[in-house]
């Protein structure tokens, strides 16, 4: 699925929050299993509801998932998410140098 530019710019609007930043990359070294709340607040040494909060604006731009395993909330990555972001990015990439190029 090919994001809109007002999808891509959701994503890259809450990518562009310093700790919610810090939550991906923790996830992405995390990998697929991901981590409890527990552990990303421990790392970040962030309180509770401000982690919650910058969970919140993840979850709901679509860049990461929650699951309950036990009773422990597990947080990771969605990676086609993540993906299509990229991919946005570089849908055209040297578009223009082609253009230049052929004219």
């Amino acid at each position: 699925m090919k994001l809109s530019n007002e999808q891509a710019a959701e994503i890259f609007t809450q990518l562009g929050n310093a700790t919610r930043l810090c939550i991906i990359k923790i996830l992405v070294e995390a990998g697929d299993d991901g981590l409890k709340v527990g552990e990303i607040q421990k790392e970040l040494g962030t309180p509770g509801s401000t982690l919650s909060h910058h969970l919140l604006h993840l979850r709901n731009a679509g860049l990461i998932e929650q699951c309950r395993v036990g009773n422990a909330l597990v947080c990771s990555v969605n990676y086609e998410r993540l993906n299509q972001a990229i991919d946005y990015l570089k849908a055209e990439c040297c578009i223009r140098v082609d253009l230049q190029k052929a004219g």
